[in-house]
């Protein structure tokens, strides 16, 4: 439906490492390379990364870490070189951190490269924290090749992490699509002039397209037809992938999902342009950090 450059990487993608599959299988390989004192090591502390004074990523080499890590993740490669995450105590100080930063508060600083490791790494250690014990039998599990997978020597299980398929969509209203549909959810943002795009998980055997019918049915009772992809992007919070569509409305009139949502509402083009511009006091959406706001972009300048 819209045009996307080719070039343009969303926020948390754009990682530039080499997952290195190929060590991940190799116990000894693996090993000699996190003991390695040419390896770097990026650590977090209660899922924050650290970062440095010029609000970089902070990369330590093995000899700064404390003897307590209790888990690392082999990342991958990039000019030869390991990369791993690891988890640390509060108490951890090296003199290339400043200080533990939010992942989200982070990214806003960062270049896109390093986001995108950053991505990787919340979401896997985020991961391993929420499984210590088997589905299957209950047993405690442990990390294996570098992180990727953890395993049950109770039941000899291999349990690998996921990653949950989030529909989001920008709905116009009809083919010409002077005016596009956002909603805002209950809560914190409930009173404000915060609105975005609508968004739902993917259910189990169900499409995309499916999912984003299902969606805009539930939440604004519009019935939706057309529907087209326009970009992805991970989103380590804790480990989704935020699946970007448009679409067309076949019906107009909305029925609010009272329980969920706390407005939903058309929108025409130029309110819309000028909320992305900053310049609108009633309407307020998403920054450039989320995928939200380059759907909501595609439709108010195309």
């Amino acid at each position: 439906m819209y045009t996307v450059d080719s070039n343009f990487v969303h926020t948390f993608a754009g990682n530039p490492l080499d997952r290195a599959q190929h060590l991940r299988k190799d116990p000894a390989e693996l090993a000699a390379l996190q003991q390695s004192s040419e390896s770097r090591f990026l650590p977090f502390h209660k899922l924050k990364v650290a970062t440095n004074r010029t609000a970089s990523l902070a990369w330590v080499k093995k000899h700064h870490l404390p003897v307590n890590a209790d888990q690392f993740v082999f990342l991958g490669l990039h000019d030869g070189l390991g990369h791993f995450a690891v988890s640390v105590r509060e108490d951890f100080r090296a003199d290339e951190i400043q200080e533990f930063t939010d992942c989200r508060q982070a990214a806003a600083e960062l270049d896109i490269q390093e986001a995108g490791i950053v991505s990787q790494a919340r979401a896997m250690l985020d991961w391993h924290q929420r499984n210590p014990y088997c589905a299957v039998c209950a047993q405690p599990t442990r990390a294996a090749r570098g992180g990727q997978v953890r395993h049950c020597d109770g039941c000899d299980k291999h349990i690998f992490p996921r990653t949950d398929p989030v529909a989001i969509m920008l709905i116009q209203d009809d083919e010409q699509g002077d005016h596009c549909l956002l909603g805002k959810s209950r809560g914190r943002m409930a009173s404000s002039n915060f609105y975005s795009a609508l968004a739902g998980f993917v259910d189990q055997g169900e499409s995309l397209e499916e999912a984003v019918r299902r969606e805009v049915m539930e939440e604004a009772g519009v019935r939706v037809g057309t529907v087209s992809y326009h970009s992805s992007q991970p989103w380590p919070f804790p480990s989704s992938l935020m699946i970007g569509c448009h679409g067309i409305a076949e019906t107009k009139e909305i029925v609010i999902d009272a329980a969920e949502m706390a407005d939903v509402a058309w929108f025409d083009r130029p309110s819309v342009q000028a909320a992305i511009a900053g310049e609108n006091p009633d309407l307020r959406i998403p920054g450039p950090g989320a995928i939200a706001h380059h759907l909501i972009k595609a439709w108010a300048f195309s």
